[in-house]
């Protein structure tokens, strides 16, 4: 509890001190008192960051909101707090402190621990995140979850102005809420440029048995497909869809290269090096 808490329980200092004293309870801070004697556990560790830093002032935020509101799976242990940039709070040690320039509308949530909304929470942590990919599962994995919805993803990426990887946040969040819209956007042919790839060809159309495939990518001459896929492949039976085409290309004789379109905007380099491996080694089959 709280000293304030404990105060309007008829516990003043001195009765505190002396239950202190006795290895009743024990004090964490200046203004949290655990009553008892054991280590404090996460929930009530968001509670003590909240109180030594100002229950008037800061909210959970970032990863520990998302945390709060359910999100399981990502795993940091720090308490993150975020206050106004202007406002004067103590230093406090086991937690991380942010200063947002400005809160916007509607970024707190609606009962329970003060915190942002998961939308909110979301975004900041993919700008304090230490690596686009730590950003991207703060983005994908709340979604994944169903604590927020892709489009509100969207809204709260235009809204909360971080100070790094905007452009980043900005490109994830349009990928998650709509990944076939995404991909149309993407400009795979400059990545092939880069490397010295001949320009293939954009949702080319084959013909396999019965089956009519709708290609992303697809170099004729070699027999190269690349398959990008966005979050519409992980609804439903798409992946079963998905897996019968990829077996009749095969089948047919290409070769076919996939990637998800999160993880190509992670590591284009790293996907684009297998791409170029993969043109090269068929071209050369086909010369012989």
């Amino acid at each position: 509890m709280s000293r304030a808490e404990l105060r309007a329980h008829g516990w003043d200092r001195d009765a505190v001190a002396r239950q202190v004293v006795a290895r009743r309870w024990a004090p964490h801070g200046r203004q949290t008192i655990a009553l008892h004697t054991s280590i404090l556990g996460p929930e009530a560790r968001r509670w003590r960051a909240l109180w030594e830093v100002g229950i008037r002032v800061a909210v959970l935020d970032g990863v520990t909101a998302l945390q709060a509101a359910g999100l399981s799976g990502f795993h940091d242990d720090r308490v993150h707090v975020s206050v106004r940039h202007n406002a004067h709070v103590p230093q406090v040690d086991d937690l991380v402190l942010h200063k947002v320039v400005r809160r916007i509308d509607g970024e707190l949530a609606a009962g329970g621990i003060p915190r942002t909304t998961p939308a909110v929470a979301a975004v900041r942590a993919a700008h304090w995140a230490v690596s686009n990919r730590q950003a991207a599962l703060a983005l994908v994995m709340p979604v994944q979850q169903r604590l927020v919805t892709g489009h509100q993803l969207v809204a709260a990426a235009k809204a909360v102005r971080g100070r790094t990887r905007r452009a980043f946040i900005s490109a994830v969040a349009k990928d998650i809420a709509n990944g076939a819209e995404s991909l149309g956007e993407l400009d795979f042919a400059a990545l092939c440029r880069a490397r010295g790839l001949p320009e293939p060809t954009r949702q080319a159309v084959r013909t396999v048995g019965v089956m009519r495939a709708y290609l992303d990518v697809f170099w004729e001459d070699v027999g190269l497909v690349v398959e990008i896929d966005g979050s519409q492949h992980q609804w439903g039976v798409a992946p079963t869809d998905d897996h019968f085409r990829q077996n009749a290309l095969v089948i047919s004789g290409d070769r076919v290269l996939r990637m998800t379109l999160m993880g190509l905007r992670l590591a284009p380099d790293r996907f684009m090096d297998q791409v170029c491996a993969a043109h090269a080694a068929l071209g050369h089959r086909r010369a012989s």
